[in-house]
C-alpha cells in the first residue's frame, strides 16, 4: 500500500512538473474534469464575463456574434486541441456553441494566468497563441474584404484539408458544419455556397460525398482558386496531407 501511495505521489508530482515545465498550454487543463456538450448547446455567451478558458478535446465548436437585426456572423471554428477564450478581454466577444457533440475541459482564467506567469516556457507559448489568433483574425478580414465567393469557399476547404481529416479514404475531407454555418462564416448566402460547390464539382475539383464529406480531386487547382497561389503552389501542396 505504501508503495502504491508513493507511486501515486510520484505520478502526481510528474504531472505538476510537466505543467510547470511548460510543455504546452494544454497541460494546464489536465486537472479539470472533462465535460460533454451536446450539439447546438452554448459553452459560453457573448457579453458574459470571461471567467474561464476552454479547451476542445473532441468535436467542433463555432464562435459567432449577432449583429444588426439578428444576423449571425461566425468568426471561426475550433477543433480538437484548440483553446477558446485566450484573449485578454474581460467579457466574451462571442458565443461559443457546439457544432457536433463535444468534449471540453475548462480552467479558471485567474488560475490560467497565474500558471502562465509562474512558468518561463508557458509565457512565450501564450504570446504565440495570441499572435496566432491575431493572424487568424487578419486572414479572415482579408478573406471577407478582398476575395470573391469562389476564393472564399476554396480557402475554407483548403484550410479544412490542412487539418488532416481522419477519414481513411484518400482525398476525403470531413465537413462537420452545415452549409448555413459555412455561409455565415464566409459572408455568403447558403445558395451561393451550394452553387459554388456545384460549380467546383462540375469542374472535377471538389466532389460532395454525402452530407458531411468532400472529396478533393485536384488539390493544386483548389489551392490556386483560393487566391493564395503564392502560399499553396504546386511545390508546396505536399504540406496539405489528405487521408
Amino acid at each position: 500500500m505504501l508503495m502504491q501511495n508513493n507511486q501515486a505521489f510520484e505520478n502526481a508530482k510528474m504531472t505538476g512538473d510537466a505543467i510547470h515545465a511548460g510543455q504546452s498550454l494544454s497541460s494546464l487543463f489536465l486537472t479539470s474534469a472533462a465535460e460533454i456538450v451536446p450539439a447546438g448547446k452554448a459553452i459560453c455567451w457573448e457579453g458574459d464575463e470571461a471567467t474561464h478558458l476552454f479547451q476542445v478535446e473532441e468535436g467542433v465548436v463555432r464562435l459567432h456574434r449577432i449583429i444588426g437585426e439578428g444576423r449571425r456572423v461566425i468568426t471561426g471554428f475550433h477543433f480538437a486541441g484548440d483553446l477558446i477564450g485566450a484573449s485578454l478581454q474581460n467579457d466574451f466577444l462571442f458565443t461559443a456553441e457546439a457544432v457536433t457533440e463535444c468534449r471540453i475541459r475548462r480552467i479558471a482564467r485567474k488560475s490560467f494566468h497565474e500558471e502562465v506567469a509562474r512558468s518561463n516556457a508557458l509565457g512565450p507559448a501564450y504570446i504565440s497563441l495570441l499572435c496566432q489568433e491575431a493572424a487568424a483574425a487578419h486572414e479572415q478580414m482579408v478573406l471577407l474584404s478582398k476575395k470573391n465567393a469562389e476564393e472564399r469557399l476554396c480557402s475554407f476547404i483548403v484550410k479544412l484539408a490542412s487539418r488532416r481529416s481522419p477519414q481513411p479514404r484518400q482525398g476525403l475531407v470531413r465537413v462537420p458544419m452545415n452549409r448555413q454555418d459555412i455561409a455565415d462564416h464566409l459572408g455568403l448566402t447558403i445558395e451561393t455556397v451550394s452553387r459554388t460547390i456545384t460549380k467546383l464539382a462540375s469542374r472535377n475539383i471538389v466532389v460532395p460525398e454525402g452530407r458531411h464529406d468532400l472529396r478533393i480531386v485536384n488539390l493544386a487547382r483548389l489551392a490556386q482558386l483560393s487566391g493564395d497561389a503564392d502560399d499553396f503552389s504546386e511545390n508546396s501542396c505536399h504540406r496539405v496531407k489528405l487521408h
